[in-house]
């Protein structure tokens, strides 16, 4: 907000100079008291337009009253009376300095008084806007916030269940799958705090979450295709995740190589995500299941990021489960390596 009042000091101060300058230029020529004469003018001008303006904003937000009336009487009756002061060794007598009043008065001071008022609402508005605009940004990241802070917990539950499983079973991979979990977790509470993050880095954080799940498994079931340039892309983090998560929980129990499928593709600033996998007999809603997010929270948190610029598609033919995500406009940040040979 200071910043908002810096430029309209700013352009305060130009306007002023250039309205000066302009009343000089025409008294010049053809005044040789011109010096006085825009003194006066300008001190006039001054004087009715900062009264005015600086009263509003005392009446601002309130219905205006007498007192306010009376203040706006007093302004204009008083308004000429700089110009007098300047130019008092020219007026010969009472009825050239009435004839200077009223020239004043007609000229400079009812005009003074709306552009006093004119510049007011102005300013309101410009910073009623930018408060509105301000409110509904932090809302935004409140929520954002919000959806995002429910992502630790609803992961954090679901790998643990995976884990008590292991730890029942005696597995020796459990205190593995405790170390790749702290892993996990520390991208979540770090990393993941940006704005956004290279694709390539949340991409690994996917690996690891399937080196965690493989754990479960005798063989990897996920087969994953990554194409493009995903080091120069930034995506926004944790966008994935539910999308991998509900592809094994809604999967066959034993699941083979490949009954999973992951495809990452960024072309033209265009990122494409998708996920599919077989479905297993008791199926339950995908969408989250009671108690949960699954894929409405991703649903949200892509509304808040990137409004406009994604298109989120759910096949389900009763066997397969496809969820195709695409983000358009990313951040592509150019090649550091590229630009350096280019340069050298």
């Amino acid at each position: 907000m200071k910043r908002i009042k810096k430029v309209f000091v700013a352009v305060h101060s130009v306007l002023w100079f250039l309205f000066t300058f302009l009343v000089a230029m025409q008294l010049f020529d053809d005044n040789e008291h011109w010096v006085t004469i825009t003194a006066g003018v300008i001190a006039t001008c001054l004087y009715v337009f900062y009264n005015h303006f600086n009263l509003l904003t005392r009446y601002s937000g309130r219905k205006k009253n007498v007192a306010y009336f009376l203040r706006i009487a007093g302004i204009t009756l008083t308004g000429p009376i700089p110009y007098l002061v300047f130019n008092y060794r020219k007026l010969e007598n009472g009825e050239a300095a009435f004839e200077s009043y009223m020239m004043i008065l007609v000229s400079f001071v009812i005009i003074f008084l709306f552009l006093g008022w004119l510049a007011r609402v102005t300013e309101n508005l410009v910073i009623n806007t930018v408060k509105k605009e301000q409110l509904e940004k932090q809302a935004v990241e409140a929520e954002l916030y919000y959806l995002k802070s429910q992502i630790n917990p609803h992961f954090l539950f679901n790998t643990l269940n995976n884990i008590h499983t292991l730890v029942y079973k005696q597995a020796p991979t459990a205190p593995e799958a405790v170390m790749q979990l702290a892993s996990l977790m520390r991208y979540m509470s770090y990393e993941s705090n940006a704005p956004t993050v290279p694709l390539k880095r949340e991409l690994e954080y996917l690996q690891d979450y399937m080196s965690l799940q493989q754990l479960r498994y005798k063989q990897n079931p996920v087969d994953m295709k990554i194409e493009g340039n995903t080091e120069a892309c930034h995506i926004a983090p944790l966008l994935f995740i539910h999308l991998l998560e509900n592809a094994y929980k809604h999967s066959h129990a034993q699941l083979n190589p490949g009954d999973i499928k992951v495809s990452v593709l960024v072309k033209n600033s265009v990122l494409s995500f998708s996920v599919q996998n077989r479905i297993g007999k008791k199926i339950a809603n995908t969408l989250g299941e009671q108690g949960g997010i699954g894929l409405s929270n991703v649903r949200k948190r892509l509304a808040l990021l990137y409004p406009e610029q994604h298109l989120m598609e759910i096949h389900d033919t009763g066997d397969l489960f496809t969820v195709v995500l695409k983000i358009q406009g990313l951040q592509i940040q150019p090649d550091e390596r590229k630009a350096h040979l280019f340069y050298h």
